[in-house]
């Protein structure tokens, strides 16, 4: 049987648990022309810090964007050997300086609860909403700090 003449007929539908980085730049593409289209706003530009050893090995890093003078904070990572020196707070130290240096007004981020919602409170983040049992048994915390 031949599927109707439908211009929304699909002829793949993929699951993926190991995407490509290029698809997933190609979504992320997509979306930002959306929401300048939508918004007018056109000043979205990345953000990466990272730390290196003296090998240059990756220690420790953080990566986000600014957009709409608001800086999102995507991930923050710091490697197990070298928690507790604060690297963290360098990180975070200088994404607020990039940050205020590109005119955002705030700063965003989410973390779980069994992560580093204490850290975050310390360096004056707010929590400003909650998903409970994600993952089960923990909270996702959503955080917000005003740069002022």
């Amino acid at each position: 049987m031949t599927p109707p003449d439908n211009p929304l007929h699909f002829e793949q539908l993929s699951i993926l648990d190991n995407p490509d980085s290029q698809d997933i730049q190609f979504l992320d593409d997509h979306l930002y022309d959306f929401n300048v289209e939508r918004t007018g706003i056109t000043d979205g530009r990345l953000l990466m810090i990272i730390l290196h050893d003296r090998d240059n090995n990756i220690i420790a890093g953080l990566y986000g964007w600014t957009w709409g003078r608001c800086c999102e904070i995507k991930t923050l990572w710091v490697h197990k050997q070298y928690r507790g020196q604060g690297l963290g707070m360098r990180l975070m130290a200088a994404v607020e300086e990039e940050a205020r240096t590109r005119g955002a007004e705030q700063i965003v981020l989410s973390t779980h609860s069994f992560q580093a919602p204490d850290f975050y409170r310390r360096l004056g983040f707010e929590p400003v909403g909650y998903i409970e049992d994600y993952p089960v048994g923990h909270q996702h915390i959503f955080y917000r700090k005003r740069l002022s």
